[in-house]
């Protein structure tokens, strides 16, 4: 690939500091460089500076990236999704704004159980297709990588077919997925009433399996008193952990303190959405070094009010990640933009502290910190040119997508085409 430079930027947001998740108002330190460029040599940064300071450490030839007087700044890394379905849940979207509950719902068999059936249904190459047009909202949003999760499947052979499609755009080479096996989602059709032969499944023979053949990094279960309560679930995870799998967790969605003292007692890598969660299960949290991973779009999507307390989490010092949650059910969205907006509006977080939690904290939530998140020598070139003169309008112009150019590795994979 050769010798690229970046320049003409308003800012360059670097997110530059130390090699760890940022905590407190650390998280507001973007280490923006005004007239910012970067030197890239074969898709990794090799240096940041001013203009002047890379433009004579340059010296040859290459090529050069015109940021417009635009803002850049690392891609967005999306640390809580569901990229591949079948169908969708328009219809429920519907009923839920004509006052039914998501429980109500999901109690009749729709909700994930719906998904299941249409995921289940479904060929690997038609799940790859949705995939891929879901993959064009994320990047258009600005995001570079994205956690994959698996779970609408919830049968070795259809939750195997999840991860292949996962893998499969991981191979595309454009946005980085990272395979998460979600198989303790719900209980599907077949099982219901019968908890503990799914439970027996999923430790016998789901679990091994997937581990041995590699198809995904963590385990996730959907923790509640109506879904996997505690008792139920602490054995599947437990068998997870022995099969070298890490655990990213949803947790108190609805629950106050319920699956988050769990996933600090199983030392979890991340605790997901946590609107229930209250200093107790936020200090447990921190004394056990697992990462919050908060998800305010799912809080809109379902007509809710109550967020998560991001405020009180930063104050805690814990080092506070944002998703998009994307999925068809309570979060159809890919949009990380829309989510800073939601958490500055909803969850009175700065805009600093947004991106931050999006880009930095969220690498390192996948053990990717030392790699992708900040742009600094050493790391993957991931950069977004941002349609802005100013970091702080990411979340102040909301409904859009900023995006002008995405690129990956050095290789640009998005530009928007201006009639």
């Amino acid at each position: 690939m050769g010798a690229q430079v970046v320049w003409n930027c308003s800012q360059l947001v670097t997110l530059a500091g130390p090699a760890r998740p940022r905590r407190g108002a650390e998280l507001r330190e973007l280490a923006v460089i005004p007239d910012g460029a970067i030197l890239i040599y074969d898709g990794r940064i090799d240096r940041v500076g001013t203009r002047a300071e890379i433009e004579a450490a340059a010296g040859g030839v290459f090529e050069v990236v015109d940021a417009g007087g635009r803002i850049v700044m690392p891609g967005f890394v999306d640390a809580h999704a569901h990229p591949v379905f079948g169908g969708t849940r328009a219809d429920e979207f519907e009923e839920r704004m004509q006052g039914v509950t998501y429980a109500e719902i999901a109690a009749r068999g729709g909700g994930i159980r719906s998904t299941v059936r249409h995921t289940r249904a479904a060929s690997e190459d038609d799940l790859l297709a949705a995939a891929r047009r879901y993959r064009d909202w994320f990047v258009r949003g600005g995001t570079t990588t994205v956690e994959a999760k698996s779970g609408y499947g919830l049968s070795l052979e259809a939750e195997c077919k999840m991860l292949r499609v996962i893998a499969r755009l991981a191979a595309d080479n454009g946005v980085r997925y990272i395979p998460t096996f979600l198989g303790a989602h719900e209980v599907p059709d077949e099982y219901r009433g019968r908890m503990d032969a799914f439970i027996e499944l999923l430790i016998e023979e789901m679990i091994p399996h997937i581990a041995k053949e590699c198809l995904a990094e963590s385990f996730d279960a959907f923790i509640e008193p109506s879904v996997f309560p505690v008792d139920k679930v602490r054995p599947i995870l437990q068998a997870a952990q022995r099969a070298g799998l890490h655990l990213r967790l949803h947790v108190d969605q609805f629950t106050a303190d319920y699956g988050s003292l769990l996933a600090a007692e199983l030392h979890a890598g991340t605790a997901d959405h946590l609107e229930a969660t209250t200093p107790r299960g936020m200090e447990a949290l921190d004394a056990a070094g697992v990462i919050p991973v908060l998800l305010p779009a799912s809080v809109y999507a379902l007509g809710l009010t109550h967020y998560p307390a991001a405020r009180k989490m930063i104050d805690l010092g814990l080092p506070v990640v944002l998703a998009t949650d994307f999925n068809p059910g309570s979060s159809p969205t890919a949009s990380m933009p829309m989510v800073l907006s939601l958490a500055a509006t909803q969850m009175k977080m700065t805009a600093a502290e947004s991106i931050t939690a999006a880009t930095i904290n969220a690498a390192y939530s996948l053990r990717r910190g030392l790699e992708i998140g900040s742009l600094e020598a050493g790391k993957w070139a991931d950069f977004v040119i941002h349609d802005c003169d100013d970091y702080r309008e990411l979340p102040y112009f909301f409904g859009r997508d900023p995006a002008v150019a995405v690129y990956t590795r050095g290789t640009r994979i998005y530009k928007f085409l201006q009639n």
